[in-house]
């Protein structure tokens, strides 16, 4: 678990707002913990609430680097035959994003 700092807004940065830096801090405490890196992963699912949100929570997680998302998705590294299939489910946005419980598709 992590949650904002008061570098979240004091950055005046959008991506600091949305949660870039909190989401990579987690997923290095939970790598850390596995003994894995984000190149061990095959599937991602993540949050996906706003279409910017897939691009901007995959630099968090780590499989594209910081600023690297469009390539990322440009080069298909997102999907099936790319270097990460993201969302299989289909995401949030497949089910409706009824709040709550999206989330918790989500972990099941």
């Amino acid at each position: 678990m992590r949650t904002d700092t008061a570098s979240t807004f004091d950055a005046h940065d959008m991506r600091q707002l949305v949660g870039v830096n909190m989401t990579r801090s987690a997923a290095e405490q939970v790598y850390h913990l596995a003994g894995i890196g984000p190149e061990d992963l095959d599937v991602v699912e993540l949050h996906d609430c706003f279409d910017h949100n897939e691009l901007l929570t995959g630099e968090g997680l780590g499989p594209c680097r910081e600023g690297g998302a469009e390539k990322f998705v440009n080069d298909g590294d997102n999907t099936y035959g790319g270097r990460y299939v993201t969302n299989p489910s289909g995401g949030l946005l497949s089910k409706g994003h009824p709040f709550g419980a999206t989330g918790l598709a989500q972990c099941a």
